[in-house]
């Protein structure tokens, strides 16, 4: 068999994206990642208490920018996860978010939308494109 030139592993950054849900604010951070890098950057995102779906006021919020994240599902925060990233950027969750040596994390505090209109989603969401492009330069 020849070998593709497309290894699963490339010089690409990947940026892991962590709140406690994996719902709200990570999705949303994921979503904005994916859409304005493209394919420059590999985006994952997960939780440490992963909820059953994410926040519908997250989803209509970046439906209003013009990115879909309705089919994106929360997912568990894993070990491999962590170790496969360059950059690990959390929101909100504390101490349940493990530490490897080596990684750039960041610490990212915003408000948790869960249960929240999306009148007050809105400005989390709008935080979270400033803080996404601030990411994307520092990357690529």
């Amino acid at each position: 068999m020849t070998t593709t030139p497309d290894s699963p592993r490339t010089d690409k950054p990947t940026v892991l994206f962590v709140c406690v849900h994996n719902a709200g604010r990570s999705q949303m951070a994921a979503g904005y990642l994916q859409h304005l890098a493209g394919d420059r950057i590999e985006v994952l995102s997960a939780g440490s208490q992963p909820a059953d779906q994410v926040n519908p006021a997250a989803v209509a919020a970046m439906a209003e920018e013009g990115i879909d994240i309705a089919a994106a599902q929360p997912k568990i925060l894993t070990t491999e996860a962590v170790e496969e990233s360059d950059v690990v950027i959390t929101m909100g969750c504390g101490d349940e978010c493990p530490f490897f040596p080596g990684k750039r994390y960041e610490d990212w505090v915003l408000e948790d939308p869960a249960g929240q209109s999306i009148e007050a989603v809105r400005p989390i969401r709008d935080e979270i494109r400033g803080r996404v492009e601030e990411l994307i330069a520092s990357l690529v």
